[in-house]
């Protein structure tokens, strides 16, 4: 039998906040892969290297972990009053699926870099010098992203001061806002979708816990640190190498994914690994960084620790840190205690990398909050481009 060759395809390679990820303009991609389907989730995961049993995507552009296994597809944006089309892929490590049920707020602020790099951006509207401002359309969860991109002698400025914990190098700076983040979210429920701002959620074998469960930037399950027995201070190291907790957290989301109406059976949230994510809270409390710096209580208004795929973030998801942001301004979240309760448009929170700060405006209508604006700051910068090169297989799937 004759070997099938392999083909390439135009491509970018990204850091985007915390994360990393392979990006695509839609009209490079094979035709048969243009449109959503197995061919397109094929093609994905051989680009990540991805199933991988033993979890390292060494065949592939994948780094093991749920930050640096991702995809994104870019192109001109049909919707009036946006530029551009964002689609986002979580990519599975060790399982031959593609999530597309949310977005990630981290790759967002590469978003607007790459878009003016693949030629996506009406030349018109990008200044000699300045800020170039690119509204994006997040097609996963129907929402707007307006990335403030800064520009030098008519290019993407990539090179900076701004430091974010979690990154190595700094970098410049790209300011995210994230419009009506809990407005008509991906399901069309509200951003509590239980009506509450706590609620007591059972989960067999586990225990009845207190929870905010809430839909905004992404669904996300918040609990105390203190009722799950944890500080708030963990590391990756004390959660990731735990299996038994693992698990338990694992049946906690999906028990919340259910109460949430995200799925309508617990057995479901195994093919909907990305959303939602689940998070655990504490007050304020000094604790040593995974870089080794130290963070002070005096410095945050609170600690949060938060999982994907089913393991600890070695930082924070960008659209976690929108939710964050969105559940400490709601009086009364198990997010607002924890920094203090009352009436806040921003915390600082404390995460294992380190600090991030994150801005909301939430306001009470009709008896119902709604979050008419998120705001926080990311980095981006290209680290290669080319062609990824994948077995034709991948187009008889």
């Amino acid at each position: 039998m004759s070997e099938i060759p392999q083909i390439r395809i135009p491509a970018t390679y990204l850091r985007g906040g915390t994360s990393k990820g392979v990006f695509f303009k839609l009209q490079d991609l094979p035709e048969p892969a243009q449109r959503p389907g197995a061919v397109r989730d094929a093609i994905l995961l051989r680009v990540l290297g991805s199933p991988d049993p033993y979890g390292k995507q060494i065949d592939g552009l994948g780094n093991a972990s749920s930050s640096t296994s991702k995809a994104v597809i870019l192109s001109r944006s049909r919707r009036p009053g946006h530029d551009v089309d964002y689609l986002f892929g979580q990519v599975s490590i060790d399982q031959p699926f593609v999530d597309w049920s949310g977005n990630c707020g981290n790759l967002s602020a590469a978003v607007g870099p790459c878009a003016i790099h693949m030629g996506l951006i009406d030349p018109a509207q990008i200044p000699r010098n300045g800020t170039c401002t690119v509204r994006i359309w997040q097609a996963n969860i129907a929402k707007t992203i307006i990335a403030h991109v800064p520009i030098t002698n008519g290019q993407v400025q990539e090179t900076g001061e701004f430091e974010l914990d979690g990154v190595t190098f700094p970098a410049a700076e790209v300011a995210l806002e994230f419009l009506d983040p809990a407005d008509e979210g991906e399901d069309g429920g509200a951003m509590f979708p239980t009506g509450n701002v706590v609620d007591r959620l059972d989960v067999p074998g586990v225990g009845s816990l207190a929870a905010t469960l809430i839909n905004a930037g992404i669904p996300t399950i918040f609990l105390n640190a203190a009722d799950i027995g944890y500080s708030g201070r963990e590391l990756q190291d004390a959660i990731n190498g735990d299996g038994a907790a693992l698990a338990r957290f694992e049946a906690i989301r999906a028990f919340g994914a259910v109460k949430m109406g995200l799925i309508h059976q617990v057995s479901e949230a195994a093919t909907r690994q990305h959303t939602p994510k689940i998070a655990f809270v504490a007050p304020p409390a000094d604790y040593v960084a995974s870089s080794g710096k130290t963070v002070r209580a005096g410095d945050i208004d609170l600690l949060v620790r938060a999982l994907s795929m089913g393991r600890l973030h070695h930082a924070m998801m960008g659209t976690a840190a929108v939710a964050i942001g969105a559940a400490a301004a709601v009086p009364g979240t198990l997010v607002n205690l924890a920094a203090g309760g009352g009436e806040r448009q921003a915390v600082r929170f404390g995460h294992p990398s380190g600090t991030l700060r994150v801005g909301a405006q939430a306001r009470l209508a009709d008896g119902q909050w709604r979050v008419t604006k998120a705001l926080m700051s990311r980095s981006a910068r290209i680290l290669m481009e080319g062609w990824v090169r994948v077995p034709g297989e991948v187009l008889q799937a």
